[in-house]
């Protein structure tokens, strides 16, 4: 069952320090200025960005690296911590930044601990490590607001099959680790976990920046072709690219969307309006997605 209005729902992942104390700030005002609703989710343990350089080897990591200027987006420092500077620790050194998104009525979440860790580490590690991960996020979380988060979005779109039982068993109500087409409920080894997951259904804005294959098409018009069906969807970004150069062209997305009917809406008001009983049933298989490196979690088929 959808909104009245077909909807979209944005959920911005926050993944370094300084996308917390310079995006995050940026995009709840830039929302607010459209009168649109979002999620926002937290990396909420130390910031160790630096340490992804031995993605390297991983194909079709470079060609990410050119085409979206990783240094101007997140800045030499930022790519510099964990390795040959201290990790600055996000939810301590941010909290307040965090608190105030919350207050200006925006949903907050789990993002991840240590975001390195956890979207290098989770798809091989095991039960009590992902849990350890886990617990280590909801206890700075609840440290940062005083009360326990009901969003989780798995950094990187990484997961192994402990994460959704962990998540029901955490308290969590909705999570975001996937990318897919609509909303299902996750089966694992045969068993239904009542969470309910909102994978992303949309390219995200890193991935289409200098495509060749998009022919010069400008990323914010493919996003918009994509949305012209008028079906729900669920578009994830980042605070370190859309709020800080990407901003611009966010705002004209935000514009595009409200003048054509869609309903901006953060995870929390997608999920309330779903009925559970009515949603398919479905694995989290691993697959890859056209413009982003490496394998993520992925909707598998419908589960009769």
């Amino acid at each position: 069952m959808a909104l009245a209005m077909a909807t979209i729902a944005l959920k911005i992942d926050v993944d370094t320090y300084r996308g917390t104390r310079e995006g995050v700030p940026r995009l709840a005002a830039a929302l607010e200025r459209a009168g649109a609703r979002a999620t926002f989710l937290f990396s909420l343990g130390p910031d160790h960005t630096g340490r992804a350089i031995k993605r390297v080897f991983r194909r079709g990591f470079l060609g990410k690296v050119r085409r979206t200027s990783v240094t101007q987006h997140y800045g030499v420092k930022t790519l510099l911590y964990g390795v040959l500077l201290p990790g600055p620790h996000i939810g301590r050194r941010c909290g307040q930044i965090m608190r105030e998104v919350a207050r200006r009525g925006f949903e907050v979440g789990v993002h991840t601990y240590d975001h390195i860790k956890w979207q290098d580490g989770v798809a091989r590690a095991s039960e009590p490590w992902t849990r350890r991960q886990l617990v280590l996020a909801r206890e700075a979380f609840v440290r940062a607001f005083d009360r326990a988060p009901e969003a989780h979005g798995a950094a990187g779109w990484q997961v192994n099959e402990s994460v959704p039982g962990l998540e029901r068993e955490l308290g969590f109500r909705h999570a975001s680790d996937t990318r897919g087409v609509g909303p299902f409920v996750p089966v694992v080894a045969g068993r239904e976990i009542g969470v309910t997951q909102l994978p992303t259904t949309l390219p995200t804005l890193d991935e289409l920046i200098g495509r060749e294959d998009l022919g010069g098409l400008d990323p914010v018009d493919h996003l918009l072709a994509l949305t012209e069906d008028g079906r729900d969807q669920v578009f994830t970004l980042h605070a370190e690219l859309e709020g800080g150069a990407y901003l611009e062209g966010f705002e004209r997305l935000l514009r595009a969307w409200r003048s054509r009917g869609f309903s901006l809406t953060d995870l929390r008001t997608y999920a309330q309006v779903l009925e559970l009983s009515r949603l398919p049933r479905c694995g989290i298989v691993s697959g890859t997605v056209e413009g982003r490196s490496g394998t993520l979690a992925v909707q598998g088929p419908s589960i009769p």
